[in-house]
């Protein structure tokens, strides 16, 4: 009897830096690579070529980038580097001159041609094989979905788009199609991401394109209800969208969450609250109708959760800016909120302006609209107490059997958790309704029901 030996397949280890958009090229990247025979390797010793996805957004991103490269090279020696700071390849050759090759965002096929150069792949009909949906890096039960890449906007402390382009959509078709792709591999919750959200589909001009015997336009509204389609009738898919710019079509989704097609959640970035410093930003300043138009989302949707971030300490933001953005959040009642501290970054337009604040300005400020947040959530949260919630379960001890979940007010990684006792029998993925006993600034604490 003959028997094949299979060849050993070369292995990739990874190490992904910066936003979930970022993590989603890593996926992409990783993808293809399995396609092409390679294996993962969990640590450095294991792997023949080692690459890192870096981020470029602020200074000390770059920093923690730089630092990961040398980590690499310095336990491995073979490294090829991407992602954001691949627009920087003269700083990191000048620092690590032995990296193999460097290649910018969004460069698939340069990074996979990197990496078969560098650990040439095996072809094995047994071994080039890859999961419907792709090889994931994050847990199987929820997914990003990019559904565009790049920004219009020229925010004054960004350089994304100088990292990124202008925004450039993807088709809503194709959008689709991968989003059923995960959910048959058993994802059960769709994490909508791109730099801007609410433009989706602006480079088309909203065109539509062929789906399912019908047409659906390249628009946040039309694409987040045929998202939300893929649940069925029990609604057990979860769709939640990140980085909304408050757009005066996003109303018409207030109504697809009434219907319970897509989260009551929304990730609005709004940065600030004074108009003097939204205009330095080269932002939107119309604070008072945002106001309102959140108490009439509300109103619509009364468990909406709304989550933001803030900048303190951007150029010329005076005592009487800050009272504002304080007096402003004290108002909006922001369900999450997190906030940081200006940092000058190369490139951006703010790094030049006048009246920069001081450092332990800015950390006063940071402090103190922290503590304000944390006091509105834990007020909060508080009011949930007694009450039951539905909560998709991320990991079950089962030796204390407790579990670890989130709320539908709760994104991964950057929101609360719910923290549940009497749950070994649970699995990571399903989705279950508890009580709610306790909650502290940041969490709920509960039971299944």
């Amino acid at each position: 009897m003959n028997v094949t030996m299979l060849p050993k397949p070369p292995r990739v280890g990874l190490v992904s830096l910066g936003c979930p958009k970022n993590l989603v090229d890593s996926e992409r990247i990783m993808t293809k690579l399995r396609a092409d025979g390679y294996d993962m390797s969990p640590d450095y010793a294991g792997a023949d070529v080692v690459l890192v996805n870096t981020c470029g957004f602020l200074d000390s991103a770059k920093e923690e980038s730089l630092e990961a490269i040398g980590e690499a090279i310095a336990e491995n020696g073979r490294v090829v580097v991407t992602g954001c700071m691949g627009k920087e390849a003269e700083v990191i050759r000048e620092r690590f001159p032995d990296v193999l090759a460097i290649t910018g965002a969004q460069q698939y096929e340069d990074v996979v041609a990197a990496v078969h150069q560098a650990a040439p792949p095996v072809p094995s009909p047994f071994i080039d094989l890859v999961p419907e949906a792709g090889l994931k890096l994050t847990p199987r039960h929820y997914s990003y979905l990019k559904i565009s890449e790049g920004c219009n906007h020229r925010c004054a402390f960004c350089i994304i788009p100088h990292l990124r382009g202008d925004l450039v959509s993807r088709r809503p078709d194709a959008v689709l199609r991968e989003a059923e792709k995960l959910v048959a591999a058993g994802t059960k919750e769709l994490l909508v991401i791109s730099q801007d959200t609410s433009a989706y589909g602006v480079d088309f001009r909203h065109k539509a394109w062929p789906w399912k015997g019908e047409e659906v336009r390249a628009h946040m509204t039309d694409l987040a209800r045929e998202l939300g389609k893929l649940g069925g009738a029990s609604g057990d898919v979860w769709v939640r969208l990140h980085y909304v710019y408050p757009y005066p079509h996003v109303d018409n989704v207030i109504p697809l969450m009434a219907e319970g097609l897509v989260l009551p959640y929304l990730d609005i970035p709004f940065q600030h609250a004074s108009p003097d410093v939204l205009r330095r930003m080269r932002r939107p300043a119309n604070d008072a109708k945002v106001l309102q138009r959140i108490r009439s989302w509300r109103e619509q949707v009364p468990d909406l959760a709304v989550r933001s971030t803030f900048v303190v300490g951007f150029p010329g933001e005076t005592d009487e800016d800050f009272a504002y953005l304080l007096a402003w959040l004290e108002e909006a009642r922001l369900d999450r909120v997190g906030a940081f501290k200006f940092e000058a970054v190369e490139g951006a337009p703010a790094t030049a302006m006048a009246d920069q604040v001081p450092e332990d300005v800015k950390q006063e400020r940071y402090e103190a609209v922290m503590a304000l947040s944390a006091r509105i959530s834990a007020e909060k949260l508080g009011a949930k107490v007694g009450s039951r919630l539905d909560v998709l379960i991320d990991a079950v001890d089962a030796e204390t059997g407790g579990a670890t979940g989130r709320s539908k007010a709760d994104a991964p990684e950057i929101d609360g958790e719910v923290h549940l006792r009497d749950a070994g029998g649970l699995k990571p993925g399903d989705l279950v309704t508890i009580q709610v006993e306790d909650a502290d600034e940041h969490d709920l604490y509960g039971v299944p029901a």
